[in-house]
C-alpha cells in the first residue's frame, strides 16, 4: 500500500535531505547565463512514493518519473508534433498490414552494468513486454497488442510478428512502458521490481541509492551518448545527479520550492499555480493526451446497469462547476472520453451538458422515486454508490465531494472512501462494493481508449463481474469489437474514425462521465533550464542544468 507520513515526518526528513543538499552546493551549478553548464544535483519533490519500476508499471507517475531517467527507449516520440524519430532505432520498416516490424539498433550502446543492448537485449525486452512472464509475475504491457514473437536477424537487427494487425506498436515503442533494460533485470521477479536499484537501464542516469518510500538519488552516466539523435542535448547529461524525496504534504513541496530548498517539484495544486508563477518560478502543464480525468461506471452492480440510470448521473453532473471552483486553466474542462490534444479526439461537448432536469426525468421513468428524504428509492433499495477516491489525481476527493453534492440534487448519493483503505484494492475490482471508479490514462495514441475500457487491460467498466463471483453477466460485445478495432486498423484516417466511435459509444452508454482534461502541473526554480517533457507529461532531465541563483 501506499505509505502516508505524518507532517512532522515529512519535514523532519526533507529537511535532513535538504540541508546535506545545501551544505555540498548541489542545488545549483556554478554559472549563470544561458549556456548550459554540467554540475549540481537537482532536487526533486515527488507527491507518492514509487511503487514498482517494472517499465510496463510506468504509468503511475511517479514510477514514470524516475523510468524516464535510467532507461531509453527503442524510438522517440517527439512531444511537440507526436511524429515517432530515432534513439535507440535507427531505423524501422514495417509491412503493409502492420504485423511485421524490423529495427536497426544504434552500435556501441550498452547498459549500465556493461552489457550491450543490442538485437538480442531488444527482443527480449518486447518478448516480455508483449508476453508477459508468469513465472516471474510480469504482466503484458498495454501498450502491446496482439504480440507473437521476435527474431533476432542479426547483432543490431530485431524483426517482431504480431497474430494480426498491430498499428499501435511502433507509438508503443515510444513509451515509459517500453524502457529498455538489461537482461538482469528482467530475470527478476515482479516483486523485487519495486527496488529501483534492481532497475538497470541505458538512460543518462543511473540509480545510485534508495531509501525505500522516501528517497531514490540517481547518478549521471559519464559515458554515456546515446540520446535521441534530433535532440539538441547530446553526449552525458548536464546535472550530477537527482534527488527525489517523496513529500506528501503540498504545502512543504510549493513552500520549499519558493523557499530555495528544492529545485523541482510535481503535483502542484491549482490553488498554488498563483503564488508560484507571481514569484516568477516557471510552472508546467504538460498534457497527458489521454483518457479524460472522470468516473466509470461498472454496469454488473444493479444500481447502475439501466442505462437510464448512468445518464442521469451524467446530466448531474456540472463539470464547469467542478473546474471553475476547483482548478485552473491548466485543467481544461472535458469535452470527450479523451482530451482535446488526443489522436482521435471528437467535442462531444453537446451530449455531456449538465441538465438536472432531465436527469431526474431519466431517472423518473428508471423507476427510482424520491423518498422521505429526498433519496430515490426502487424496491426497498437506495440509490447509493461506493467510490474510493484516487490519490494520484489531483484534488480527487475534493473532485468527489462536489460530485456527491450534484448528485444529491437528483435524489442520487455518492460515498466517497479514503484511497488508502486496506480494502481499497479487492473492493474496486468487485462491482458489487464499487458501482463506480476514477478513471484516467496517459498515452499519445488511440489505443489509450482500449488501455482503460478493454476487459484484458484496465478493465474500468469491470466486464463479466470483474473480481465478484456473485455476477457475471455484463459484458459489451459492440464496444470490445470497436477497442479491437482500434488497435488493429491499420489505415490511420478509419483508425481516428474508430476512435471517434469508441468515444460517442462510451457516452451514448454513460459508461463513463467525463469531468476534466488532467495535465501533470509541475513547478521549477527560476535557475533551473532544460526540463524536458515526454509525450505524456513525465519529466526529462537530460537536457536539464541549473544556473547559480
Amino acid at each position: 500500500m501506499q505509505k502516508k507520513y505524518r507532517l512532522n515526518t515529512v519535514n523532519h526528513n526533507l529537511a535532513l535531505a535538504l540541508s546535506l543538499a545545501l551544505l555540498t552546493g548541489s542545488t545549483g551549478a556554478l554559472a549563470t547565463g544561458d549556456t548550459p553548464v554540467q554540475g549540481g544535483t537537482l532536487i526533486y519533490l515527488e507527491q507518492q512514493a514509487h511503487t514498482n519500476l517494472y517499465p510496463p508499471a510506468g504509468g503511475f507517475y511517479p514510477n514514470g518519473g524516475i523510468l524516464n531517467q535510467i532507461t531509453d527507449k527503442l524510438t522517440y516520440q517527439n512531444p511537440k508534433t507526436l511524429a515517432i524519430e530515432p534513439w535507440i532505432a535507427e531505423s524501422w520498416t514495417a509491412n503493409a498490414d502492420k504485423t511485421q516490424y524490423t529495427f536497426k539498433i544504434r552500435p556501441g550502446v550498452t547498459f549500465s552494468d556493461g552489457t550491450p543492448l543490442d538485437a538480442n537485449a531488444v527482443a527480449k525486452n518486447f518478448d516480455t513486454y508483449g508476453l508477459g512472464n508468469k513465472d516471474l509475475h510480469l504482466p503484458v504491457s498495454e501498450v502491446i497488442n496482439n504480440y507473437d514473437h521476435s527474431q533476432v536477424i542479426d547483432p543490431l537487427t530485431v524483426t517482431f510478428f504480431f497474430k494480426k494487425s498491430s498499428p499501435g506498436f511502433l507509438q508503443g515503442t515510444a513509451t515509459i512502458g517500453s524502457g529498455l533494460v538489461s537482461l538482469a533485470t528482467l530475470g527478476q521477479n515482479f516483486d523485487a521490481l519495486g527496488d529501483a536499484r534492481h532497475i538497470i537501464g541505458s538512460g543518462p542516469f543511473v540509480v545510485d541509492k534508495e531509501t525505500l518510500g522516501r528517497e531514490v538519488d540517481l547518478r549521471v552516466r559519464p559515458d554515456y551518448r546515446w540520446g535521441p539523435k534530433n535532440l539538441t542535448q547530446q553526449g552525458r547529461a548536464n546535472l550530477d545527479g537527482i534527488k527525489f524525496i517523496v513529500t506528501p504534504e503540498d504545502s512543504v513541496r510549493i513552500g520549499a520550492l519558493l523557499a530555495g530548498q528544492a529545485d523541482f517539484i510535481r503535483q502542484v495544486q491549482a490553488y498554488d499555480e498563483k503564488q508560484a508563477t507571481e514569484q516568477h518560478f516557471t510552472l508546467y502543464a504538460a498534457p497527458t493526451r489521454g483518457v479524460n480525468d472522470g468516473i466509470s461506471f461498472r454496469p454488473d452492480n444493479p444500481l447502475v446497469s439501466d442505462v437510464r440510470v448512468r445518464q442521469a448521473l451524467l446530466h448531474a453532473t456540472n463539470t464547469k462547476q467542478i473546474v471553475d471552483t476547483l482548478f485552473s486553466p491548466s485543467y481544461p474542462q472535458a469535452a470527450s472520453v479523451i482530451a482535446a490534444p488526443a489522436a482521435g479526439f471528437v467535442n462531444l461537448a453537446d451530449k455531456l451538458k449538465f441538465d438536472p432536469a432531465q436527469a431526474k426525468k431519466l431517472l423518473d421513468d428508471a423507476g427510482w422515486k424520491p423518498g422521505a428524504n429526498g433519496l430515490r428509492e426502487k424496491d426497498g433499495q437506495a440509490l447509493s454508490l461506493t467510490i474510493y477516491e484516487s490519490p494520484p489525481q489531483p484534488q480527487n476527493k475534493e473532485v468527489l465531494q462536489l460530485v456527491s453534492q450534484q448528485w444529491s440534487q437528483v435524489g442520487a448519493r455518492l460515498n466517497i472512501l479514503a484511497g488508502d483503505a486496506g480494502s481499497k484494492i479487492a473492493d474496486s475490482l468487485d462491482p458489487l462494493k464499487t458501482p463506480a471508479n476514477v478513471v484516467e490514462v496517459g498515452r499519445a495514441d488511440p489505443d489509450v481508449i482500449k488501455s482503460q475500457f478493454y476487459p484484458t487491460n484496465r478493465d474500468a467498466l469491470l466486464q463479466k463481474g470483474g473480481l465478484s463471483s456473485k455476477v457475471k453477466s455484463f459484458s459489451d460485445d459492440k464496444l470490445n469489437a470497436l477497442l479491437v478495432a482500434i488497435s488493429a486498423e491499420v489505415d490511420p484516417q478509419k483508425r481516428l474514425q474508430l476512435a471517434g466511435d469508441a468515444q460517442n459509444y462510451l457516452i451514448d452508454q454513460a459508461y463513463v462521465i467525463p469531468i476534466f482534461e488532467e495535465p501533470q502541473v509541475f513547478a521549477g526554480a527560476p535557475y533551473l533550464h532544460g526540463v524536458n517533457f515526454e509525450a505524456v507529461g513525465r519529466p526529462a532531465f537530460y537536457g536539464a542544468w541549473l544556473a547559480k541563483h
